[in-house]
């Protein structure tokens, strides 16, 4: 082992700054840490990736059979009827959205602003709405 190429400072006392402080060994790996040079590129492309549904737009018969619905809930609001709503939600991102289906009772429908409120406080837009289900003893 003599003849060891570093033989000669294998052993040596280990130096201390007397400016800088001691490193501890979280801080001397974390230089060395990958940089992450490319923060929020992951969540960019999810984004991207998320998909979203084109807005139906209603047929003749479709928006007839929605108007019918809406006037017999309108004739029979005191009873506050019960009903299934499929709704159209717009992505705030990106173009598009998403159809959610959505139950309650009925409080009122509001003509000037063309919307459903329901006793929940819940308010769609009847542009939004694809189709209502009346429960049928409502009526």
């Amino acid at each position: 082992m003599d003849d060891f190429k570093y033989n000669d400072i294998l052993n040596m006392p280990r130096h201390i700054s007397e400016t800088r402080p001691h490193m501890s060994n979280r801080d001397r790996a974390a230089q060395f840490m990958p940089f992450a040079a490319l923060t929020g590129f992951g969540a960019m492309i999810n984004e991207t990736s998320r998909e979203t549904s084109k807005k139906h737009e209603l047929s003749e018969e479709e928006l007839s059979l929605l108007n019918e619905n809406l006037n017999l809930i309108i004739k029979n609001i005191k009873n506050r009827p019960e009903v299934r709503v499929c709704r159209f939600i717009p992505d705030e991102k990106k173009s598009g959205g998403r159809y959610e289906n959505f139950s309650g009772s009925i409080r009122r429908v509001d003509e000037f602003k063309k919307e459903v409120i329901f006793t929940d406080k819940t308010v769609i837009p009847i542009e939004d709405i694809l189709m209502i289900e009346i429960a049928e003893e409502q009526l």
